[in-house]
């Protein structure tokens, strides 16, 4: 069982004291013994795999770096990523490729009996897998010399602030703050990493918590439920996912640079996008970058004609919905965001480069059209099933009245206006902190709104993190 959110804070407090105390190579021994003892809470049995995996990828790391013989590097990488991907397979995706095979049988007509096994998905093994590959490539494609440590090199897999959802961290960017000496936080720092675990704290739970309820009553009820009633069901979801996985980045970021490491950002408003490739390059940033440079590059990219890219596309997405869950709702949800990206393409649309622009309000239409677009394909993640899906998009085109509870509408309204308070507030400053820039009274009333809302939401039932289950 994982910790809970007070035990998580006891837990944080008392190794960052620990932390400051210690040299660079106690530091990173402390934050091993308490990456290990974090993810042991949750089973202490899958840490066998998480320092398997760490050896074989330190190993292939050393091999592929002090080698001349391009073959040799190339099997070092050919090895430590088929090692991890059929670690991977094997632990999230046995079940679903059983399933579907015995699906195909049973539609020709056979009646397989296959024997019974029962896999237990170890929890953040997509995050840490797709993390150790990204040290692999970058070691072999030169980007970054091999770690002799090995007491680094586990740290970098295993940094406990991030490493059950995330953000996904490249190797070039986490593992030199982990090898070099880590200077103690100015106060800016502190008074930044403290807001963003604030900041996320809120977003979980006054934001995706408060409307949970809404969204799982919602797709409970399915089409036996009035048109209205599913779409502010969808709405929901939307709002949750988002405040859910945003706030664990942000409260993983800020715990992180009171260690004196900085993690890489994964949202940068997504919601406000004009497009569904701004989407995708402002939602699960470190996900969405990593699919771009170790798959879509790698499959060709834009480089082999329009078709060969909006087939690079649908592959790169169809993985990426893949990724997220073993089921075929994922993989639907994932091709239909190809599909999308690839008709955005071939009539010309682009996203702009680097830190998206101020929205205007000439851009309300195209950001509505987009937000509709991903909350409807949201139904199929949040979906247990194929069915449940169609019939929850069934229910809500059938444009059937029905009962709406009046206090739903209202508490997913007054979270959505929240969401764009906060987003356009960063989206126009650039800064995730922007509260802190403000004057002391100003600063203090928004901070003890903030955690006066976190207090008055988390009374009621605990919501796990939706991502803890990829």
């Amino acid at each position: 069982m994982l910790f809970n959110s007070l035990e998580f804070a006891a837990f944080a407090s008392i190794t960052l004291i620990l932390y400051w105390m210690l040299r660079l190579r106690d530091q990173n021994v402390l934050l091993l013994i308490a990456s290990y003892l974090f993810y042991s809470a949750w089973d202490w049995r899958f840490l066998s795999l998480l320092i398997f995996q760490s050896l074989v990828d330190y190993v292939a790391g050393l091999g592929i770096g002090r080698s001349q013989d391009e073959r040799v590097r190339k099997r070092y990488l050919i090895a430590a990523i088929t090692i991890n991907l059929m670690v991977l397979a094997t632990f999230k995706y046995f079940g679903f490729f059983v399933d579907s095979a015995m699906g195909l049988l049973r539609w020709i007509g056979l009646e397989p009996n296959p024997p019974l096994l029962e896999i237990i998905l170890p929890i953040g093994i997509s995050f840490y897998t797709f993390q150790s590959i990204t040290y692999s490539f970058d070691v072999y494609r030169r980007r970054l010399p091999p770690t002799t440590s090995f007491l680094n090199y586990a740290v970098f897999v295993a940094y406990f602030p991030h490493m059950i959802a995330g953000p996904i961290q490249r190797a070039n960017h986490l593992l030199p703050q982990i090898e070099r000496p880590r200077t103690r936080p100015t106060g800016q720092q502190v008074r930044s990493g403290l807001f963003l675990i604030v900041m996320g704290l809120f977003k979980k739970v006054a934001i995706a918590d408060a409307v949970a309820g809404v969204a799982n009553e919602a797709f409970r009820m399915g089409s036996s439920a009035g048109s209205a009633t599913l779409l502010i069901g969808v709405a929901a979801f939307s709002l949750q996912i988002y405040g859910d996985f945003a706030g664990y980045s942000d409260c993983a970021r800020g715990v992180s640079r009171l260690f004196g490491i900085e993690l890489t950002r994964n949202f940068e408003q997504p919601y406000l996008s004009r497009n569904i490739t701004e989407f995708w390059r402002t939602w699960h940033i470190s996900l969405s970058s990593w699919l771009h440079d170790y798959l879509y590059i790698p499959l060709g990219g834009n480089q082999g004609g329009k078709l060969v890219t909006y087939r690079n596309l649908m592959l790169t997405m169809l993985l990426g919905g893949l990724w997220h869950g073993a089921s075929w709702t994922f993989v639907i949800w994932g091709g239909l965001h190809g599909l999308l990206l690839s008709v955005h393409r071939a009539f010309g649309g682009h996203a702009q480069r680097g830190r998206p622009s101020t929205p205007r309000w000439r851009d309300v239409p195209s950001i509505l059209a987009t937000f509709t677009g991903v909350s409807l394909l949201w139904v199929f993640f949040r979906s247990g099933t194929l069915t449940q899906a169609i019939d929850y998009l069934g229910g809500l085109f059938s444009f059937t009245s029905g009962p709406v509870n009046s206090n739903h509408l209202i508490l997913v309204l007054v979270s959505a206006l929240m969401v764009l308070i906060l987003d356009l507030g960063q989206r126009i400053t650039g800064d995730h902190s922007v509260v802190l820039r403000w004057s002391p009274p100003i600063r203090g009333a928004a901070i003890g709104v903030l955690i006066l809302s976190v207090l008055m939401w988390s009374g009621g039932d605990a919501q796990p993190f939706i991502y803890f289950q990829f």
